[in-house]
């Protein structure tokens, strides 16, 4: 289940639009602003990945959607919905179709187009060839224009002519933005660029024209009136074209990562089919069949593996470099690659239903979001605009009424500059920019890495937390229990405690149930032959409590001593000695009972996982209180937190998982801010009620969809990179802020002072938004 199932309301949906035409942090208000003026309607927009996901009420249709954006004056395209029965997954394609480029793919999601790309990529091709023809016109215009030696009679002329196609042809992109948003009495930032460039140009030609004889000397001297402003027209223009052409190219680049990401998955599928075997496509695959699995080859979706053993390769899901060892009933992950013997695996989920697939929703769901500290610029940026218009006319103002009734040439052609300037290098698109193509790339980095963040919210709650609750089993521990004894009371033998417990445990997911099925499937092999166990009827479970159900007509309890409480079973003092005992020794003890009666103890015992007292060590170096906690006694708590330097003051044992939410809550009341990780079913509430739930890629569904980041390895040390990662990527967004901020509140009032050149101006505008997404591409390399 996704984000959008999860969140979405009776009779509304989720579409995604492909908006062109956007190119600052003002076109991105104005849209949201128009499609929120409809009922119901919610839409958030991506200025880098030129796209917007909209919540739409069933009264809404698409068509409406569409003419409210091309009435805003941009053109939107909606997505096809990649799975017919579920619009609200904007990544979902469906097994065995054909996807957006006609190739079948492998798990469903291989070709998908990451929102964005095509957008951006059709937005480099049509900027090139204006930006050639702009470059190879100014560099003329330039030098007859400001290098005396070049100058010959009546060079203005020439100039004008040579910069007319910059200004009309190459320019257009900002002279067609700034009309239809001045149609809709709007402004952006293409409507200071257009003004500023068409001033310069059109007060040049004016000179021109009232004096045709002004530049028939090959200089400036002597003009008479004004002067001539052509190359300050054709260098702005090609330095605004050059820079929003890199800037096009550095967003296709921040987005690579989930391109990559999503075009990993395998093509083909064998198949064992009547006990032959067939290659297919992969996205043909069905829960249910059984796939042949060579070495080198991709695993085409996820699934189980049903005979042989290997090493399987699953750097590209949870960013771990070591290969991990499979074998039978060992989960496997589609994409992923077996790397030595042959494997056959059940396919367990496909299409948009796998692993991979969910990544890529997570990713796009973040990456779309936006973050309180980005509405923040947006805010700004939807008043800069008009106010930079007034400042602009201001400054004209202020020059002519400084030169005072005997204003000449000279001071008319300041007072001209010094407008123009302000218009230039008042731009916002660097504010724009700032925070979404750094969030673009920390999250595309961080998807290599097996690390999901959720939204952009949690990079601020990754800054705040000073606690961190670590679940032990899965987190700190391998969670790979294993029975270590079995002790048998009455006229129970050992061996029928663990098949009975086994029968009862083998329905259930958790961890220790998990092993003692495991472990009674291995011994009923040993001794019997039979390869399976008992039939269960009537299972229930207890989340930190334990299970019940009849086998062989006997009714079965398996779990903790509240557990048999709950159902009134009362143990004698010798037994509860017994357990005493078990669990003093360190290790995880659980009850069975046959119709009401304790039959036994089995005794399991989990390890550490290798890296764990070294991550532990390193979020106590960002500043975190790891805290251990666990549904297990306090002796093997205890034996735990002392392994991996944690403190005894600072173990929580014997909490079930109610338990755990109000451990969350006391620590929050107490003023903590919490996060939390995890990675059972049990964990799912305290996830939830985290300030910051992060779950370990080898839990649940249910526990990464209450988590705010997921690691989808099971190192520990993945969660402090994911929070070193989600604090980098803010650190990255604030620091592109300021600078943005910074660049616009020290350029305006210098070329309102007349001492910014229009031409530097239009190239430091340009920089400034090339260096913000440069700035953010620095985060490709984290963690490398």
């Amino acid at each position: 289940m996704v984000n959008e199932q999860l969140l979405d309301q009776a009779g509304s949906r989720v579409i995604d639009l492909d908006i062109e035409g956007m190119t600052c942090a003002s076109c991105v208000s104005r849209v949201e602003r128009k499609l929120g003026k409809l009922d119901g309607v919610e839409a958030t927009v991506n200025l880098p990945l030129e796209s917007a996901h909209v919540r739409v009420p069933a009264a809404i249709t698409d068509d409406q959607i569409t003419a409210t954006v091309a009435a805003a004056g941009y053109k939107a395209t909606i997505r096809s919905p990649r799975h017919p029965a579920n619009v609200a997954d904007p990544l979902e394609i469906p097994a065995a179709q054909p996807s957006v480029n006609g190739r079948v793919t492998g798990d469903g999601i291989e070709g998908a187009t990451p929102p964005g790309e095509q957008p951006v990529s059709k937005t480099a091709a049509v900027l090139r060839p204006r930006l050639i023809v702009a470059a190879v016109l100014t560099v003329p215009v330039f030098a007859i224009s400001m290098i005396p030696v070049f100058q010959f009679p009546n060079w203005g002329w020439v100039a004008g002519a040579l910069a007319l196609p910059v200004v009309a042809w190459a320019a257009w992109p900002f002279h067609r933005a700034a009309a239809i948003n001045a149609r809709h009495m709007a402004s952006t930032m293409d409507t200071l660029v257009s003004i500023g460039v068409i001033a310069a140009f059109a007060f040049s030609a004016g000179q021109l024209l009232a004096d045709p004889r002004l530049t028939e000397h090959p200089a400036m001297e002597g003009m008479g009136s004004g002067g001539l402003y052509f190359e300050v027209a054709s260098v702005v223009t090609t330095f605004l074209l050059l820079g929003r052409y890199l800037e096009a190219g550095a967003k296709r680049r921040a987005g690579d990562a989930l391109k990559a990401l999503l075009s990993l998955g395998a093509k083909d599928a064998t198949v064992l089919r009547n006990g032959r075997e067939e290659q297919i496509p992969a996205g043909q695959l069905t829960v249910g069949e059984v796939m042949v699995v060579r070495p080198g080859e991709k695993i085409a979706t996820d699934g189980v593996v049903l005979d042989g053993s290997s090493a399987v390769d699953a750097s590209l899901v949870t960013g771990e470099s070591v290969p991990v060892e499979v074998g039978p009933d060992s989960l496997v992950t589609g994409a992923t690659i077996n790397t030595s013997g042959r494997l056959l695996v059940r396919a367990t989920r496909v299409g948009s239903e796998t692993t991979l697939a969910q990544m890529g929703r997570l990713v796009s769901a973040a990456q779309t979001g936006k973050a309180p500290i980005a509405r923040l610029a947006d805010r700004i940026s939807a008043v800069f605009v008009p106010v930079v218009l007034a400042v602009a006319a201001l400054t004209f103002g202020a020059w002519l009424l400084a030169a005072g009734p005997a204003a000449g040439p000279d001071e008319v052609r300041a007072a001209f500059t010094a407008a123009v300037a302000v218009l230039v290098i008042a731009c916002p698109c660097a504010l724009g920019l700032a925070t979404p193509v750094g969030l673009l790339t920390g999250t595309g980095r961080g998807a290599q890495l097996g690390i999901l963040i959720k939204g952009p919210q949690v990079l601020e709650d990754t800054r705040t937390v000073d606690t961190i609750l670590l679940d032990k089993t899965g987190t700190v521990t391998t969670g790979r229990l294993a029975v270590d004894g079995v002790q048998s009371f009455g006229p129970h033998s050992e061996a029928e405690v663990l098949r009975l417990a086994g029968a009862v445990e083998d329905a259930s997911e958790h961890p220790i149930a998990r092993a003692i099925a495991a472990s009674a499937l291995s011994a009923e092999r040993r001794n019997n032959g039979s390869g399976s166990l008992p039939a269960v009827a009537g299972f229930r479970s207890a989340p930190g409590g334990g299970v019940q159900g009849t086998v062989e007509g006997r009714r079965v309890t398996a779990g903790r001593s509240g557990w048999l409480q709950t159902n009134g079973i009362a143990p004698e003092a010798a037994q509860l000695q017994a357990l005493a005992a078990a669990e003093g020794s360190g290790a995880t003890a659980i009850w069975l009972a046959v119709d009401g009666e304790p039959a036994g103890i089995i005794s399991l015992r989990d390890t550490l996982k290798p890296g764990s007292a070294a991550a532990i060590s390193r979020l106590r170096g960002l500043g975190l209180r790891p805290i251990l906690l666990t549904g297990d006694n306090a002796a093997v708590a205890a034996q735990v937190a002392a392994a991996v330097g944690i403190a005894a003051e600072d173990v929580f044992a014997g909490v079930l998982p109610e338990g755990k939410v109000e451990a969350v809550r006391k620590l929050q009341s107490a003023g903590a801010t919490v996060a939390m990780a995890g990675d059972g079913v049990n964990d799912a509430a305290a996830l939830a009620q985290a300030d910051l739930g992060i779950a370990m890629g080898s839990g649940t569904d249910v526990a990464i969809e209450a988590a705010d980041l997921t690691v989808m390895g099971n190192d520990l040390g993945q969660v402090a990179q994911a929070i070193e990662l989600s604090r980098r990527t803010l650190a990255t967004i604030k620091t592109n802020l300021f600078w943005a901020f910074f660049y616009n509140a020290v350029g305006i009032p210098v070329a309102a002072l007349g001492l910014l050149n229009p031409m530097i101006a239009g190239a430091a505008m340009a920089a400034s938004s090339v260096l913000v997404v440069a700035n953010s591409l620095r985060l490709r390399s984290f963690g490398r």
